[in-house]
C-alpha cells in the first residue's frame, strides 16, 4: 500500500439538515461569544438545555448522568457516566475558548484633547492588524460594593464602535524603516473614546464628561477600573466567506470552531460506554497560567468530585487511574496552508483547508520543545477510528521547521498520565481580528470528535 490517499472532504461531505442548522449555530456562537466569559455562558446555556447539571446539585454519577462544572465563569467542563467504572479511564476533548485581544489597563482613562483608553494586548497578535478596525468593548466591572456591570459596546447597529487611530502614509517614512513587529508599539493601542467636553472650565472636561457617562449608564466610577475585566475585540458578526459560502470568517476561531464542535459532539450521547468528557479552558494564550487556565488542576478535582459520587468515598489512587487510563484529543486548530505565503510551510505536512480534521502527533517549536509527542499506538488508534467512521483527516505540523511554532494545551494534559493527541482543523489568518475556516472541515470535526467519544474499545 502506498501513502494515504487525499481527499477532498467535500467530496464526503452530504450535509444533513442538522448539520446546516449547526453552522448556523456556530455563526451565532462567533457572533455573541466573543469573551472566554460569553463563550462559557452561551455553552453552559446549551448544556443546561440538555440536562447537565451543575456538579454541587448532583448525588450520583450513574450511567448516563449528565454533569456540568463552571471553573469562575471563564472556563468549565461537561461529563456523562459511562457503563464502566470512572477508575478504568474516560474520554477528554480539551480545548480552549480564550482569544487574543486587547485587555483594558487597570488606570486606563486619560485625555490629550481626545479621551483614551490604555490597553494591554492579550495573546500573540499582529498588533498593526488592530489599527483603523472597527472594535467593540465586551466585559465586567466589578463594583466596590461587589455588584456586576456588563459590558457590551459596539455590537448593536445602534451601538458606537471603537477604533485605534494609525498613522497617515504621507508621514510614515520613519516607520516604513521600521521592523514590522516593532511598527506599532503596544503602548500605542490606545482605544479612541471621545471628545465632546462636559460643559463649563477646566481641564479634561472630555475625560470628565465620559465618566460622567460611564456613571450615569453602568454606575461606573474611575476607580472600578481597578476591578474590572474588559476586552477589546473586532465589532460586527461573523459571517459566511467566498463567492460559494464555503468559509466562515469570524474573531476567536481559534479555538472556539473546537469547542462548538467538542460540545456538538457531546451534545446527543446518551449512555456511553466510558464516561466522556468535554473541557473548556481559559488563559491557553498566554501559557495556561491564572486558576481558570489547564495548569490549574480542576480537571484533576473534577475527576475526584465524579470518584467520590461514584464510589460513595474519596479515593486518591482511584483519582490517579483515571486520569492515567484516560485518551483525549488536544481540541486546537493549526495553521492552514496559504499558497500567499508558501514559504514558511512544508507542504507534504501541512494542513489543507477542505481536506477535514487534522491531527498532529506533536507541536512545539525547533527541537519539538514545549509539547506532547504522542504516542503512535494512540495515533494508530485515533487513525482507525475516524477511518471507521468515514471521518475525512490529514496530518500536520504548524510551518517548516525553525520558522516558528507553537504549542496547546496538550503537554498539560499529559502530565498526568493520558494518552493525547492534538486533532482540530487548519485555518486561515490565525491570531487576526477575522480568521477563515472551512465549512466543509467544521462538519468534519464534528463527526470526528462524535466517533472518538462514543467509541468503544
Amino acid at each position: 500500500m502506498g501513502s494515504k490517499k487525499v481527499k477532498l472532504a467535500w467530496d464526503e461531505l452530504g450535509m444533513s439538515e442538522q448539520e446546516d442548522q449547526a453552522m448556523i449555530e456556530y455563526l451565532s456562537f462567533l457572533s455573541k461569544g466573543k469573551t472566554e466569559r460569553e463563550s462559557w455562558q452561551i455553552i453552559e446555556g446549551w448544556a443546561h438545555q440538555s440536562g447537565f447539571i451543575p456538579l454541587d446539585k448532583v448525588d450520583n454519577f450513574k450511567l448516563g448522568q449528565r454533569v456540568r462544572l463552571a471553573v469562575r465563569g471563564k472556563a468549565g467542563i461537561l461529563a456523562i457516566a459511562g457503563l464502566r467504572p470512572l477508575n478504568e479511564g474516560f474520554r477528554l476533548i480539551a480545548s480552549h475558548i480564550d482569544a487574543p485581544r486587547l485587555d483594558i489597563k487597570q488606570r486606563p482613562l486619560y485625555e490629550e484633547g481626545l479621551a483614551f483608553l490604555k490597553t494591554h494586548y492579550y495573546g500573540g497578535i499582529k498588533k498593526y492588524q488592530w489599527m483603523a478596525l472597527p472594535l467593540a468593548l465586551h466585559g465586567v466591572v466589578i463594583l466596590r460594593d461587589g455588584h456586576k456591570a456588563e459590558i457590551v459596546i459596539g455590537e448593536d447597529e445602534e451601538d458606537p464602535i471603537f477604533t485605534i487611530s494609525d498613522l497617515l502614509p504621507h508621514l510614515s517614512k520613519d516607520q516604513y524603516n521600521k521592523k514590522l513587529r516593532e511598527a506599532i508599539a503596544g503602548e500605542g493601542l490606545n482605544l479612541l473614546l471621545g471628545h465632546n467636553p462636559s460643559p463649563g472650565e477646566g481641564d479634561e472636561r472630555v475625560k470628565s464628561a465620559i465618566l460622567l457617562f460611564l456613571k450615569d449608564k453602568y454606575g461606573i466610577e474611575e476607580d472600578d477600573f481597578v476591578s474590572a475585566e474588559l476586552e477589546v475585540v473586532p465589532a460586527g458578526k461573523a459571517r459566511y466567506a467566498g463567492l460559494d459560502r464555503s468559509f466562515i470568517a469570524g474573531y476567536g476561531q481559534d479555538d472556539r470552531i473546537c469547542s462548538f464542535a467538542a460540545w456538538k459532539a457531546i451534545e446527543e450521547i446518551k449512555q456511553p460506554e466510558w464516561t466522556t468528557i468535554v473541557l473548556f479552558a481559559d488563559k491557553e494564550e498566554i501559557g495556561s497560567d491564572s486558576n481558570t487556565g489547564m495548569k490549574a488542576r480542576f480537571l484533576e478535582n473534577f475527576i475526584a468530585e465524579l470518584i467520590t459520587l461514584q464510589n460513595g468515598n474519596y479515593d486518591g489512587l482511584m483519582v490517579r487511574r483515571s486520569l492515567a487510563r484516560a485518551k483525549a484529543l488536544s481540541a486546537d486548530v493549526t495553521g492552514g496552508y496559504d499558497p500567499n505565503y508558501a514559504d514558511v510551510m512544508d507542504k507534504r505536512n501541512s494542513a489543507f483547508l477542505g481536506r477535514g480534521l487534522v491531527i498532529s502527533k506533536y507541536t512545539g517549536s525547533g527541537g519539538k520543545y514545549g509539547t506532547s509527542d504522542a504516542n503512535p499506538e494512540f495515533v494508530a488508534e485515533v487513525r482507525r477510528i475516524f477511518d471507521d467512521a468515514k471521518i475525512s483527516w490529514q496530518t500536520a505540523e504548524l510551518g517548516k521547521v525553525d520558522q516558528g511554532g507553537g504549542g496547546t494545551i496538550a503537554q498539560y494534559m499529559a502530565i498526568y498520565g493520558m494518552e493525547v493527541l492534538d486533532c482540530g482543523v487548519g485555518i486561515l489568518s490565525m491570531h487576526a481580528p477575522w480568521e477563515i475556516s472551512s465549512i466543509a472541515d467544521l462538519v468534519m470535526m464534528i463527526r470526528g470528535y462524535h466517533a472518538f467519544l462514543k467509541y468503544q474499545s
